[in-house]
């Protein structure tokens, strides 16, 4: 079942579709443009995905679609504090689509539960890792925003908001 809760974002990376590709899939590129996390997985559908923070699993899922280099698609559940893991996992997608000089990039996140503190969380984290990542393949570069040393504040942001806003729910029961 689909909830109205979706996060589109697109943008267009000065790269090839191959480059973007490995980008998405190697956790040796990941690891720098995604506040140093490694992504795992041997990506055939119905394998984990693993994301790997400072050696412990901060996300994990399993391989949907895997299509090089047009589309992935995968589950996402957050592993890194109860307030997100109890929460099914949401679905994650990735277009990529070559134009004249780039890659239009297209990432779709959805199928969230109503009321869910995932979604609030990869608001501000999808927008961050996205530009970190077209710098990173632009200039060779991530952005600090979504660097290794920006990783715990943003994950400590991210469960200070989750949990604000269950003591406003507690409080108008």
């Amino acid at each position: 079942m689909s909830s109205e809760l979706e996060f589109v974002y697109v943008t267009y990376i000065a790269t090839t579709p191959e480059k973007l590709w490995q980008a998405l899939t190697d956790g040796a590129f990941t690891s720098q443009y995604w506040f140093g996390t490694r992504i795992e997985s041997d990506w055939r559908v119905g394998s984990r995905v693993s994301f790997w923070r400072d050696g412990a699993l901060s996300d994990s899922g399993e391989v949907l679609e895997y299509t090089p280099p047009r589309r992935l698609s995968y589950t996402w559940h957050v592993e890194f504090h109860e307030e997100f893991r109890r929460e099914k996992p949401s679905r994650v997608t990735f277009e990529l689509e070559p134009t004249a000089d780039a890659v239009k990039l297209t990432i779709v996140h959805d199928q969230f539960e109503p009321g869910s503190k995932v979604f609030a969380a990869i608001n501000g984290g999808w927008p961050k890792v996205l530009a970190s990542l077209k710098s990173f393949l632009e200039t060779g570069r991530g952005l600090a925003v979504a660097g290794c040393e920006a990783a715990k504040p943003a994950q400590e942001q991210a469960i200070a908001e989750a949990q604000r806003g269950a003591a406003s729910a507690k409080a108008r029961r």
